[in-house]
């Protein structure tokens, strides 16, 4: 690919998901007018031309992702203080983050996931007023969560995840715009005490596979548009708050592998992304701007479900609902009123200490495709109404006290793939 000065006026170059291949010209910046270059989805390598960030200073959109793009992201020569957006992301980028980007001022996209960036996140981005995505999981940076971040007034996502983030999360970290958190797989630690406690409009928390501490926060009913709770694998304890059941919008909660006990809340509600907003079954359908502006960006939610663990994001994710309280301390019986989330497709109670019956309310778990209560005390027989879940693929009850029959017609399970049992006194009857 050459480009050269034939082209002094041009102001939008999109030459995307081709196969172009070398490097990226330098003669790019003889074009002092461009606005806009968006290279991505190519197999250019080598880096990124200092000719380029000197010549076109009048650029606001530098998009070069997905691309075999290397080392250091820019050098001190630079007069690209116009950029608005600054999307890097799936490369092989090295070194750390370029102090020089603490002169763009009107930046307000980053996305640099997805490379091998390392060292401590500046605190000069927290200076940048006009931040509304801080996209940066999947490489090597270290360090806190610089604390001035706090004053990012407009930032609406945040994506930290996979990297080496440690410490505690800065007390005075809310941001009131903010939508989506993603802080999973760091080391993280501390307890949440009023972070995100202004942040009304959060519709995702990721806080998943860290090493916080304390108590889930009395605050969370507070926000109103969480959908997406992911707290999976850290050091949770005490009880699940009751507070959560005033949360109308909750789709997905994840509290498993925790240290958390107590009894489960009888008036926990799931509900699906659409059912929330009242609209239809997809997307062409809706005509409610709040909720497009919902929708979840491209930035992945790691849930288990048939036993695996599954990414899902964007309008995948919208369709997905369950609960996960599995590997904790909890105790009672299990409410019936769970029964009652007809929309529920994954529920999983596993490896904790609860007592009592199945609720013969399960049978109304009509979306239910994994239903895990496996390692648990639980005693009597399995509700001869389960046959009625015709998308259950997994049903896991082993190690239980259970007895008796398993349910006639087993067979009308058309889905079920898997069934665990072990350890519970069962046999089989009715028809074959």
């Amino acid at each position: 690919m050459e480009i050269r000065a034939s082209l002094p006026n041009l102001q939008n170059l999109n030459m995307s998901g081709n196969s172009l291949i070398g490097s990226i010209p330098p003669s790019v910046g003889d074009m002092k007018l461009l606005v806009s270059l968006d290279l991505s989805r190519n197999n250019l390598s080598g880096g990124i031309p200092e000719k380029l960030t000197m010549g076109c200073s009048s650029l606001r959109h530098l998009i070069l992702s997905n691309n075999n793009l290397q080392g250091q992201i820019f050098y001190e020569k630079f007069s690209l203080f116009f950029l608005t957006e600054l999307w890097l992301n799936d490369n092989h980028f090295s070194g750390s983050i370029p102090k020089v980007l603490s002169n763009c001022s009107f930046l307000d996209s980053i996305d640099f996931s997805n490379n091998n960036l390392s060292r401590r996140i500046p605190s000069w981005m927290g200076n940048i007023s006009t931040l509304q995505e801080i996209i940066m999981p999947n490489n090597g940076l270290e360090g806190p969560i610089p604390i001035n971040f706090f004053q990012l007034l407009y930032l609406e996502i945040l994506d930290l995840s996979n990297n080496n983030i440690s410490g505690s999360l800065p007390d005075c970290f809310s941001p009131i715009m903010i939508n989506h958190v993603y802080l999973s797989k760091n080391r993280l630690e501390g307890s949440l005490t009023t972070q995100f406690y202004s942040s009304f409009s959060l519709i995702t928390l990721d806080l998943s596979d860290n090493q916080l501490s304390g108590n889930i926060p009395d605050y969370i009913n507070m926000l109103g548009e969480l959908s997406y709770l992911i707290l999976k694998n850290n050091n949770l304890e005490g009880k699940i708050p009751i507070q959560l059941c005033k949360l109308q919008r909750l789709c997905l909660i994840d509290l498993s592998q925790n240290h958390l006990f107590g009894h489960i809340p009888s008036c926990l509600n799931i509900t699906t992304f659409f059912q929330s907003f009242n609209v239809g079954l997809s997307i062409a359908q809706a005509t409610n701007a709040h909720f497009v502006e919902s929708i979840p960006p491209n930035e992945p939610v790691h849930f288990t479900t048939k036993n695996m663990s599954y990414s899902y994001k964007g309008t995948v994710l919208t369709y997905m609902s369950g609960i996960d309280l599995s590997c904790n301390k909890l105790t009672g019986e299990i409410p019936y009123e769970i029964g009652q989330l007809s929309k529920i497709h994954v529920l999983n109670l596993s490896h904790n200490f609860l007592v009592g019956q199945i609720p013969s309310t399960f049978s109304n778990l009509e979306q239910i495709e994994s239903l895990d209560l496996s390692y648990n005390n639980l005693s009597g027989k399995i509700p001869p109404q389960l046959v009625q879940l015709h998308y259950l693929s997994i049903f896991g009850v082993a190690y239980n006290n259970l007895s008796g029959e398993t349910p006639k017609r087993v067979g009308h399970l058309q889905h079920l793939v898997k069934v665990e049992v072990t350890r519970v006194i069962l046999c089989f009857v009715g028809h074959q």
